[in-house]
């Protein structure tokens, strides 16, 4: 369901609005879409947004990849993205929440907002009873995997955001059921020692809409009450 503003209505100081795109969405597309309204968020002009969608296969490189992580060039498309990072794979089977706040009416602190995502990343794990962890040397969320040899820890999300007049975009990812494989291409993040998984691979086969539904009820607990 799409829900859009009027600049007809008044704006609620924390109306946090709902997008879900069932179509994959080109990432060129998302960041213009993103910009524009991250843009109008700024200026008043429209509500805060979260928008859930699934992108084609594809490597985005943050401000801060380095050439040589790119492992496989001519794989799938490769995209120079604002955000902070690395490089990173998006495709089917991976949910991507990109999320427009506007942190001028809530708390205009970056970490606080990172470490925010961060707890709504591992609120959202818990309700499908996976644990996850946060790491002061990496960035994302990962669990811990025993069973592939002691100390091996695999990422399951990711973050990436950037920032504009105090106006958030980009956001996070979380490893659903996408091809695991794909990851090959990139040294995920610039991090070689550690590997990556997802809630299939971890053997907790569930929907995209039930991730959806722990997404949103998760972020309600962290960032408060949304329409």
């Amino acid at each position: 369901m799409v829900k859009t503003s009027s600049l007809a209505e008044p704006l609620a100081a924390h109306t946090v609005e709902w997008r879900i795109s069932d179509a994959p969405v080109p990432y060129d597309v998302a960041v213009a879409e993103m910009e524009a309204r991250a843009a109008a968020i700024a200026e008043g002009k429209a509500n805060e947004l979260v928008w859930l969608l699934e992108h084609p296969a594809l490597y985005t490189a943050g401000t801060s990849a380095d050439e040589k992580d790119l492992l496989a060039p001519d794989r799938f498309p490769v995209f120079k993205t604002g955000r902070g990072g690395q490089y990173t794979y998006h495709g089917p089977g991976q949910r991507v929440a990109y999320v427009m706040l506007d942190l001028k009416r809530r708390k205009p602190d970056v970490r606080a907002y990172v470490h925010d995502l961060e707890r709504w990343l591992i609120a959202t794990l818990a309700r499908f009873n996976v644990v996850g962890e946060v790491r002061g040397d990496r960035v994302g969320v990962w669990v811990r995997r025993p069973d592939k040899g002691i100390g091996r820890e695999d990422k399951i999300a990711a973050i990436g955001v950037r920032i504009r007049k105090w106006v958030t975009f980009h956001g996070i990812s979380i490893n659903v059921d996408p091809a695991l494989e794909h990851f090959s291409g990139i040294v995920p993040c610039g991090i070689s020692q550690h590997g990556v998984t997802s809630l299939a691979d971890l053997g907790h086969v569930v929907s995209m809409e039930e991730v959806d539904m722990a997404l949103r009820a998760s972020f309600e607990e962290v960032f408060g009450a949304s329409r």
